[in-house]
């Protein structure tokens, strides 16, 4: 049994997942960083020994999936700005020496692809890329099985990629890169930009509410919804491009909504995309539901300590 922690901007959820990725039972509470790390580690530690007790459980270990940056090496927390006090901290040492067990940590885009890759719809495909748009669009790379990870095993930022130079500027030093075009405040921040003094929709926009409103009919909802497949589109017809893979998922809030997108998606890379073969590209929706970031955190352990504990078994 892995002990799952998935550490958001809004929420930490913890887990204890069976080596089927099947979530047994779940915790969560507000993640409330200006509180600080010491009071964070504390809620973790009580919920996972909550869940122990309570399934009559011992953890193998526990994996950890953060919204980034963080280093998966060193298990520290980078500049992530939903909590930019925990710089430094280090939850892979602490929960260790708290529990007794051996844990591992990525960023919570290469955990969900991880565990596509291995208990969802990537399942069986050599070269696999996650996608999640929501608040921000973060991606993860499968290839043979493995983390594709940068210098310094750095998480590559895919979601700051530029489709316009031309465009809104990003806390990334771009202008129009993916997330300031395509991620859920880009639509609301168009919405907002684009309507009428008495459009009856003004409060409250949230992405969310956009694609309601599109599903509904409001216009200025659907030229939202046709825009983000635009862009998204555009976005994803570069990976197809850069690296023709087997299959491309997508998840995150935004994509909930994927009907309003994926046919402009389609229809961009069929336009896009002729150099390589595009059409072996599975577009598919991630399939392993509200408990995809507890999973996919399991699967971080899994991935890294799993053989070794085979062998010594």
């Amino acid at each position: 049994m892995i002990g799952a922690v998935d550490i958001g901007g809004t929420k930490i959820a913890v887990g204890v997942v069976d080596d089927d990725g099947r979530v047994l039972s779940r915790m969560e509470c507000p993640t409330d960083a200006e509180r600080g790390y010491a009071e964070a580690l504390m809620r973790i530690e009580q919920m996972l020994r909550a869940m122990v007790i309570s399934a009559d459980v011992e953890l193998t270990g526990i994996g950890i999936g953060s919204t980034g940056p963080v280093d998966p090496f060193t298990g520290e927390i980078g500049e992530v700005n939903f909590f930019p006090a925990w710089r430094g901290n280090n939850p892979v040492a602490d929960l260790a020496r708290i529990f007794g067990v051996r844990v591992a940590m990525e960023n919570d885009a290469d955990a969900a692809a991880l565990a596509e890759a291995a208990w969802g719809a990537g399942k069986g495909k050599q070269r696999l890329i996650y996608v999640t748009v929501g608040t921000g669009i973060g991606a993860g790379i499968v290839l043979d099985g493995q983390l594709y990870r940068g210098v310094d095993g750095a998480h590559p930022e895919i979601g700051h990629h530029v489709i316009d130079s031309s465009g809104p500027p990003c806390m990334c030093g771009f202008h129009g890169c993916w997330e300031s075009l395509a991620a859920g405040p880009a639509m609301v921040g168009w919405v907002e930009s684009s309507m009428p003094a008495d459009y009856a929709h003004r409060a409250n926009l949230t992405a969310k509410r956009i694609c309601e409103l599109a599903i509904e009919g409001d216009e200025l909802a659907r030229q939202a919804a046709t825009r983000e497949a635009h862009y998204l589109g555009l976005g994803l017809a570069n990976l197809v491009t850069i690296f023709a893979p087997d299959a491309i998922v997508l998840g995150g809030s935004v994509m909930k909504s994927a009907i309003l997108f994926l046919d402009g998606i389609r229809a961009t890379i069929v336009r896009c995309c002729r150099f390589v073969p595009f059409e072996k590209a599975d577009l598919a929706m991630a399939s392993l539901g509200e408990d995809a970031n507890l999973i996919g955190a399991a699967r971080v352990w899994y991935h890294r300590f799993a053989r070794e504990e085979d062998h010594r078994a």
